[in-house]
């Protein structure tokens, strides 16, 4: 694989790379929703689950905090697993905090059930750091900025939309299990895809030392604390 080449490029690569960041940019989609879900699920939940707004606010803020967490294995991911691999077990993952927020998701359930099922929900964050990692390795160096611009904005736009999907949820009048009903076949159908349309590439290799690197400027610092 070599982007660089431009006759690879426009006979082969181009096609290619594009068909990988079209699934890529679907599966961290819906895993920006998974990731973002609770802060949607919160809106549903009134005085008959027991939970105060501190609770709520606790259970959310946790959430995103495992979110940023696993961004730092799941980078690394790719070139262990390859990227079509890990993004079919990335998105397969995804069902998981799904399914299980459907099972508890009614009156009566405990707060630490809740927040134990609600951390699950973090891996969804986990799937931002892989794609840009897999998909950056499919681009030449002039294609980077708009190839991994769409594949972030792409993704990113998950939050609004499982947002809006609430909204006209309960406009409808419908539940809390009526909008994870909805998550659940577009998570199978997102790891479906990603195993049939996706390739891994053998060139990937972990930037170790660009991590350290990262790791000892005080940029970084100030940046995470911001």
């Amino acid at each position: 694989w070599d982007p660089e080449d431009e006759t690879f490029w426009r006979e082969t690569g181009e096609r290619t790379a594009r068909r990988n960041l079209f699934f890529s940019v679907l599966s961290e989609h819906i895993g920006f929703s998974v990731w973002t879900m609770w802060s949607v699920l919160v809106l549903f939940m009134g005085p008959e689950y027991g939970l105060t707004p501190a609770d709520k606010f606790l259970l959310t803020s946790l959430v995103t905090l495992v979110g940023a967490v696993v961004r730092v294995p799941y980078t690394f991911a790719v070139a262990v697993f390859g990227g079509r691999n890990w993004t079919v077990v990335s998105a397969g993952l995804l069902l998981v905090p799904t399914v299980a927020a459907f099972a508890v998701m009614e009156p009566g359930t405990s707060f630490p059930t809740f927040l134990l099922v609600g951390l699950l929900a973090g891996i969804g964050g986990g799937n931002f750091a892989s794609s840009m990692t897999n998909i950056n390795a499919f681009f030449p160096l002039r294609q980077k900025g708009w190839a991994l611009g769409l594949n972030a904005g792409g993704g990113n736009i998950g939050v609004p939309v499982i947002q809006l999907a609430a909204l006209a949820i309960i406009g409808a009048g419908g539940g809390p299990r009526v909008l994870l009903g909805v998550y659940i076949p577009l998570i199978l159908l997102a790891a479906v895809l990603a195993a049939g349309r996706m390739d891994n590439l053998a060139s990937v290799r972990n930037d170790t030392g660009a991590a350290k690197d990262a790791a000892r400027d005080a940029h970084t610092w100030i940046m995470s604390v911001l």
